[in-house]
């Protein structure tokens, strides 16, 4: 599961035909600066294992700032600062640190913390994937083959955010429903700053 939310924090040609589902992405990228909302979170392994359920609550401030706070059944937190990606274990005391730069590109996060359509585009092929449970859903594949996602699907009512679902190459498939959305709230800028805590084991770059 850890890999998955590193992967997340860190990890569509279309058409004339595609108009309608960039619009919705375009229109939610453009009016939304900051994001702050809670999420209930399943994954479903492929081998038919019992499915994981996790909770917490996200942040982002585009371009390319998010925090991600899990905070059931096991804390952790997640925070991109622009430049680097931190992944704070505190059961453990370890933190894991990454160079944020063009990993996030093409991860799920760049399709909500991005700075565009445009940008986006260069690393996905979106399409519009219609409407399922009341919502309309845009699909976006991965153009690079060692993204980790097969696809990652993104559900809309109107250019308000509700869920994504996420197929890794693995054919792993996770659920995230968003619920009390806030759409520009304000955040202080020490909201997407991590500083390890005293004594941690930090790892990586």
């Amino acid at each position: 599961m850890r890999r998955l939310f590193f992967a997340l924090a860190l990890t569509v040609s279309a058409g004339g035909a595609q108009a309608d589902a960039v619009d919705r992405l375009r229109v939610f990228l453009e009016t939304t600066k900051m994001l702050r909302a809670d999420f209930s979170q399943t994954v479903m392994p492929k081998s038919g294992r019992k499915p994981q359920f996790s909770s917490g609550s996200m942040a982002i401030a585009r371009p390319h700032k998010f925090r991600w706070q899990i905070e059931k059944p096991y804390p952790q937190l997640i925070v991109g600062d622009g430049e680097k990606v931190w992944l704070h274990d505190p059961e453990l005391n370890q933190v894991t640190v990454k160079t944020q730069g063009a990993a996030l590109a093409g991860s799920p996060a760049a399709l909500l913390a991005g700075e565009g359509v445009a940008a986006l585009e260069k690393s996905f092929a979106l399409k519009d994937a219609g409407d399922k449970d009341g919502l309309e859903w845009l699909e976006a594949v991965p153009k690079s083959t060692d993204s980790g996602f097969e696809k990652v699907r993104i559900g809309f009512a109107g250019a308000e955010l509700r869920a994504m679902e996420l197929t890794d190459s693995f054919g792993q498939q996770t659920s995230l429903v968003f619920s009390k959305v806030e759409k520009n709230p304000a955040l202080a800028a020490s909201h997407f700053r991590f500083t390890p805590p005293k004594g941690a084991d930090v790892l990586g770059e």
